[in-house]
């Protein structure tokens, strides 16, 4: 299986976003990537669910729902009725994670784990088996157009290790500074999906962009 592509909305063109959904839905992303910030979890503000209705509307890729927020849980419900294939929570806003991916679960996602920068991978070590995915942020949460973080290559090759000697399914996401270098080392790193916002939209070409990423 080949690497799956998930463009981030984050770095979309707002004046004009229905073509750049257009864009997606003709393109080859596998998914849509959607990165909802509060303001208090990190230092920037994103966009809410009147908008994420929007998009859920027009888009046919499937949408993977990244809440960098604090208490993610309340909001289950909401991202459900999006439609989302998966709910992503940061493993620092969730005293209660088990109980939080037990929650998704039960509303018909998949459920995904992010982990900051500094976080260590040891920290999943009892959580990895139920988990169907692992975002690794490769930058520091709450602006696009960062530098990769080159440290991240070492996590990610932990975080194989760890679900390999757990015998778990969980894929592994990595979000920030993804290009066509830095994406071939994540993906030789053992990474499932590579988000990638300024890549993507920024390129004259933002459909070979995609291309590009998905034949590394």
């Amino acid at each position: 299986m080949g690497v799956k592509v998930a463009p981030s909305l984050l770095a979309a063109n707002f004046i004009n976003l229905q073509a750049d959904i257009e864009m997606l839905n003709q393109s080859e992303a596998d998914w849509l990537h959607l990165d909802v910030m509060d303001g208090v979890f990190v230092p920037n503000i994103s966009f809410g669910f009147p908008v994420l209705k929007a998009v859920a509307a027009v888009c046919q890729k499937p949408l993977d729902v990244h809440l960098m927020i604090e208490n993610p849980d309340k909001f289950v419900n909401e991202v459900r009725d999006l439609g989302a294939m998966m709910m992503n929570v940061h493993y620092e806003a969730c005293p209660h994670l088990h109980r939080t991916i037990q929650r998704i679960k039960e509303a018909g996602m998949r459920a995904g784990v992010t982990l900051n920068p500094a976080t260590p991978i040891s920290l999943l070590e009892d959580i990895i088996g139920d988990v169907d995915m692992v975002l690794l942020m490769s930058v520091n949460p709450g602006f696009g157009g960062q530098k990769f973080i080159p440290h991240t290559i070492e996590r990610l090759q932990k975080l194989r290790d760890l679900i390999e000697r757990q015998h778990a399914h969980a894929l592994i996401e990595v979000d920030g500074g993804v290009n066509l270098e830095t994406g071939k080392r994540l993906i030789d790193a053992g990474a499932d999906i590579l988000v990638a916002g300024s890549f993507v939209f920024k390129s004259p070409q933002p459909k070979e962009a995609i291309h590009q990423l998905k034949t590394l």
